[in-house]
């Protein structure tokens, strides 16, 4: 599906009449009951809970996305939109042991999809499989941005005692504008010095109740780009911001 118009302030909880950071922050725990956080492996071997694992797991392309479970259908919309194999299968030998996978397309999954809680993963998954592509992708209604950063700095000091205001960068920890935020990972991802120079970089947004998404920023860099044809085949282009070249390599 195909998604009109740009505006994504209407998503932004900190951005609605009458806000209330505290009051939304109640009601955003009723909405989605989350007890248990599960950090795992993206080996697609591994969802049920390495030598020649580049040949086994033939990866293609990273998507970064929120652990939301709204947000489910994120890897398929990115699946279809650059042609990857997604879920795939699980390949097994002759005596079952579970040896390779399918899919081209690996999920990192992290609060608001923020490429900071990306960085490690992008570079473990050159290293062991190359990568084509990154796809960091940010979903309407995301509970990043019901609160700020000062509210969540605020709250830890008041409830548990502790000062998390150096832990992260600031303008990490929250989503108080969609098409920054995006901006702001896309440049973060590329100027990693463990970010591929010729892998193109892109910041969708995802619309969760359309399940459609919305190319906002591409960095495309080298012979590895997407043919231009095919940009925006499937998701809708907005405002796109083409990342100058002179931002792409500095680390």
């Amino acid at each position: 599906m195909i998604r009109s118009g740009g505006n994504f302030d209407a998503y932004v909880f900190s951005k609605q009449p009458n806000y209330d950071e505290k009051t939304v922050r109640l009601e955003f725990a009723k909405a989605v009951p989350l007890r248990t956080v599960v950090v795992y492996c993206y080996d697609p071997r591994a969802t049920g809970i390495p030598a020649a694992v580049a040949k086994a797991v033939p990866l293609r392309t990273v998507v970064v996305y929120c652990y939301d479970p709204r947000a489910v259908g994120i890897p398929a919309a990115v699946a279809r939109e650059f042609g990857d194999v997604f879920p795939g299968a699980i390949v097994t030998d002759d005596v079952g042991r579970k040896v390779a996978s399918t899919t081209t397309l690996f999920e990192v999954v992290v609060a608001g999809g923020r490429a900071i809680d990306a960085l490690r993963s992008v570079t473990v998954a050159q290293h062991l499989f190359g990568i084509e592509r990154i796809v960091i992708v940010h979903h309407t209604y995301c509970g990043a941005t019901s609160f700020t950063a000062d509210g969540i700095i605020e709250a830890y000091r008041r409830e548990h005692g502790t000062d998390i205001g150096s832990l992260y960068p600031r303008e990490s920890i929250c989503i108080s504008d969609y098409v920054t935020s995006l901006w702001h990972d896309v440049r973060l991802m590329r100027t990693s010095a463990g970010t591929p120079r010729k892998v193109p970089i892109y910041g969708y947004m995802y619309d969760i109740d359309a399940e459609a998404l919305s190319l906002v920023v591409e960095d495309k860099t080298g012979p590895t780009q997407r043919a231009s044809a095919r940009v925006g085949s499937r998701a809708r282009r907005v405002g796109v911001v083409s990342v100058p070249t002179e931002t792409r390599h500095r680390s």
